[in-house]
Formats: structure tokens, C-alpha cells, sequence
């Protein structure tokens, strides 16, 4: 399994305006020399013969959510004077995945709750991926507008709390500020919640563990969704 450094790889990425200047970053003099091509040049670090490296995707994925850190970083006092703004306000939805997603919104911005997703569908170049993604995370770092108006479909990533491809076996595994990843428990796969601590489990066949709840839900936008609530105790 592949692990990173999120923090300072996420930072790393806004110091490219483009994805080709990402890949600039990984040719060499001696490349350009022999390849007498820029383009070829990018297109070898694209698919891999220089080592592993981001797709566009995830690239665009990981610098926005770097970026969106940075602003929440640098605006923090002026952000917590501010009525929080929910992104499914006045949205349309049909779907139940992102009726769900409106319905916890709130929750999981006030810090009352901590909604960890899973998802099983194909990404854009039809490979079937699969991964649990930090719902309070990713509000805090991207805009959601964009996928409860419909322009854009959350998917997992590399970067979030767990990510398979099927394809190509790639296998990822993050914490985040809410979770710490235990993969290697006897039990399987656990979420450890890092403000009160308490264990979340994924095993269907398991119960969800203490204030937390599994929810499967039947979506027109993907294979399988599941959502799994921890209610934070304020007392």
C-alpha cells in the first residue's frame, strides 16, 4: 500500500500554474536532449517511464484542495465571523447520494458530525475505483456547489482516507484532520475519529461502532454509495 505525505505534497502543487508545468518539473535536461521534444518529454512522465505521477485529475484535485487550504489558512479570522453558507442551498436535487450529502451538510461543517463516504464507480478513463472520502474534509477544501449543481461528480482520489483502482491496483491510504487510517487491525478496515477518539467500522457484516451509523443508499450516478455518520457528543 502507498502512503503520502499530504500536507507538504498538497503544498508542493500550488507552485504549478498547470499541469504542464507539473510535468516539466519531472524532465530533465538530458531528456529534452535526446527527445528533442518538450511534448514527447511529457507525455513519457504522463504514463509513468519516469515514475509514478499524477494524472490530470488528480493533479487539478489535489491543487485545489491545496489551494482552498491556503485561503482557508490566510482568512480564518474573517471566515469564522461569517454565517456559514451551505452549498446545496436552493439546489434542485433529484438524486438520493446528493440528496444525503445536502442533508448532512450542515452537520458536518458545524463539526457535529463527521460523514466518512464510500464510493465504487468508473473515473473517466472507465477504470472501476473504489474509496472512502472525508466528507467534512472535503467541504472545508473544495467547492461543492460544484457537484450539488451537477457540473462536476465527487469521486475518491489518491489523496483521500482510502483509494483502490481495480485496473491498475494503485492503493492509497491517508489520515486526515478528523481520522486517523487503521489498516492493519485484525477486524479490517477502521476509522479512528481524532476528536473523541472512538472507532468507526466499514465491515458491512460488523456493526458501524459507538455513535456512528452505516447508511446505503440507491444512486443513478454511481455503482454503490454508502454513507457512514459518527455523531460528535458535545457534552
Amino acid at each position: 500500500m502507498e502512503y503520502s505525505t499530504s500536507g507538504r505534497f498538497h503544498d508542493s502543487l500550488t507552485q504549478f500554474k498547470a499541469y504542464e508545468d507539473y510535468l516539466d518539473s519531472k524532465v530533465a535536461p538530458i531528456d529534452l536532449f535526446y527527445l528533442k521534444s518538450r511534448e514527447l518529454a511529457r507525455k513519457l512522465v504522463e504514463h509513468g517511464y519516469k515514475g509514478t505521477v499524477l494524472s490530470r485529475e488528480e493533479f487539478e484535485e489535489r491543487k485545489a484542495a491545496a489551494e482552498a487550504a491556503e485561503a482557508a489558512k490566510s482568512n480564518a479570522f474573517y471566515n469564522r465571523s461569517r454565517p456559514v453558507t451551505l452549498a446545496s442551498a436552493g439546489k434542485e436535487l433529484k438524486d438520493n447520494f446528493l440528496k444525503a450529502l445536502a442533508e448532512r451538510e450542515e452537520a458536518n461543517r458545524s463539526g457535529k458530525m463527521t460523514t466518512v463516504i464510500f464510493i465504487r464507480d468508473h473515473n473517466t478513463l472507465g477504470q472501476e475505483v473504489s474509496g472512502y472520502i472525508d466528507y467534512t474534509h472535503r467541504l472545508k477544501t473544495q467547492d461543492f456547489e460544484l457537484y450539488f449543481s451537477g457540473k462536476k461528480r465527487l469521486m475518491p482520489g489518491r489523496s483521500d482516507l482510502c483509494y483502490y483502482n481495480w485496473k491498475t491496483l494503485v492503493s492509497t491510504s491517508n489520515s486526515s484532520s478528523n481520522f486517523e487510517v487503521i489498516y492493519d487491525d485484525p477486524n479490517g478496515l477502521l476509522f479512528k475519529n481524532k476528536r473523541d477518539k472512538k472507532i468507526l467500522n466499514v465491515d458491512p457484516s460488523s456493526d458501524p461502532g459507538e455513535d456512528s451509523s452505516r447508511t446505503g443508499l440507491q444512486s443513478d450516478l454511481y455503482i454503490h454509495v454508502v454513507l457512514y455518520d459518527h455523531n460528535i457528543r458535545t457534552v
